[in-house]
């Protein structure tokens, strides 16, 4: 069995030349492999923040996956955007909507997705982007 995260999940963010993202699915793949051989238990993995939780059976959106940890919960993602004039922990949008909004705004941000499983507290960092800032005027 592949365990993978989505490529590509980003829910029509667009990417701009030069912006860098970091994708955290090897990363994810070798805590579930370790679980999975017994080095690491679900105690160790399965400890998302509540509000994190709340978050993720509120307003997350469905990965399509089940969670590789308990494998009985489809798992969600969650987005968190930090930048300036925004809450110093950042803001958790509630629509797509609203996230296409904070991506595009003059301020530059810095997105987080988060893929979270609301029934055993397994969490972890998919990937992370910039987003949002002046885009730069074509030379003639």
């Amino acid at each position: 069995m592949t365990i993978t995260s989505r490529p590509g999940a980003l829910g029509g963010a667009t990417e701009q030349p030069g912006q860098a993202r970091v994708e955290y699915r090897l990363a994810r793949n070798a805590v579930v492999r370790d679980v999975r051989k017994g080095r690491l238990g679900p105690v160790d993995v399965c400890d998302a923040h509540p509000e994190l939780l709340r978050a993720a059976r509120n307003i997350g959106r469905p990965t399509g996956e089940d969670c590789p940890i308990c494998q009985q919960e489809p798992t969600v993602e969650v987005t968190y955007v930090f930048g300036a004039g925004l809450p110093p922990g950042g803001r958790c949008p509630g629509t797509v909507k609203e996230l296409d909004r904070l991506r595009r705004r003059a301020d530059p941000v810095l997105c987080y997705d988060v893929e979270v499983c609301p029934g055993c507290a397994w969490h972890h960092l998919t990937r992370k982007y910039p987003a949002g800032g002046r885009r730069p005027r074509p030379v003639r």
